[in-house]
């Protein structure tokens, strides 16, 4: 399991191309890794430390696959119960959140190689496919079938094969 983990930093880390990723999502990754009591204390200290720098409210226990990358890590905001997938990119003002009432009560699950624009809202039971855009300032609250481009409120869903295609670089293998 130890290796596991230690992939999905790496993976995280060729996603930034440089290998310089968010202290907070290194923080994030290490607090996951980490066997020992007093080494989670410490990664989960400098983790929320420095989350709040960056405004990002991402639980640590939420289940996120490698290769995550954050464009512009600020005002982030994830809903503990939420799953994101391999390879996707979150950006500025994200929220990815839970409904409380009604027939989407619950959180979201993301697929693979999902874009997040700048703003963007992913709420409730639904679930995001693979190879998808949601473009800047969307609001989604319904199920997104793979390769399709998301815009708008309320949601408009456009079908399009390689719908990241240039939006999503250094991808990362499983």
């Amino acid at each position: 399991m130890q290796k596991v983990k230690n992939k999905l930093l790496a993976q995280d880390k060729v996603r930034y191309g440089d290998g310089k990723i968010p202290h907070f999502q290194k923080y994030l990754r290490k607090y996951r890794d980490a066997h020992s009591r007093l080494l989670k204390i410490l990664y989960k200290v400098l983790y929320v430390f420095s989350a709040r720098i960056n405004h990002i409210e991402i639980p640590l226990a939420t289940e996120i696959g490698g290769g995550l990358y954050i464009g512009h890590p600020f005002c982030i905001t994830v809903n503990p119960e939420a799953k994101i997938g391999r390879n996707c990119n979150i950006h500025k003002g994200v929220t990815i959140g839970r409904e409380n009432r009604g027939r989407r009560k619950g959180a979201p699950v993301i697929g693979d190689s999902v874009w997040i624009g700048v703003n963007a809202t992913v709420v409730g039971r639904i679930t995001v496919g693979d190879d998808v855009l949601i473009a800047p300032n969307a609001y989604v609250n319904c199920d997104i079938p793979s390769h399709s481009v998301v815009l708008g409120n309320p949601c408009v869903i456009r079908h399009r094969d390689d719908a990241t295609e240039n939006y999503i670089n250094r991808k990362c293998e499983s």
